[in-house]
């Protein structure tokens, strides 16, 4: 549940965001930045249970980014993994994002477990 004056939007990036799934990822992601305000809005990208990012899953990425860069907004990636940031600091795309730290593995939980909504609840 958010309220018409919400700053902040959490979307939960799929388990391979890539080819496959940028599309609905793009599309989910552009919603939510629509329905953030202009100037402080932030969406935060959830990238935790994300294990594989292809090229166009980077690319998916700049453009969510540029959307937001658009309406003056901030893009945050939480948990990204090892190989996301290294990634992301080769092609000198890390300083377009706000990153948060990896989170640190616990045992049981698995890549399944969340999937993208649009809401930005977990499902």
């Amino acid at each position: 549940m958010s309220s018409a004056h919400a700053t902040a939007r959490e979307l939960f990036a799929p388990e391979r965001l890539g080819l496959e799934t940028r599309v609905e990822f793009r599309t989910t992601a552009v919603e939510l930045l629509d329905r953030l305000p202009a100037d402080t809005g932030t969406l935060v990208i959830d990238l935790t249970h994300t294990r594989q990012v292809d090229s166009a899953g980077l690319g998916v990425l700049m453009l969510v980014q540029r959307r937001a860069a658009e309406r003056r907004q901030t893009v945050v990636l939480r948990h990204p993994n090892d190989e996301l940031r290294f990634l992301l600091a080769i092609t000198k795309l890390a300083e377009l994002f706000r990153l948060e730290p990896p989170r640190e593995p616990r045992g049981g939980a698995r890549a399944t477990d969340r999937t993208m909504d649009a809401s930005g609840g977990r499902r």
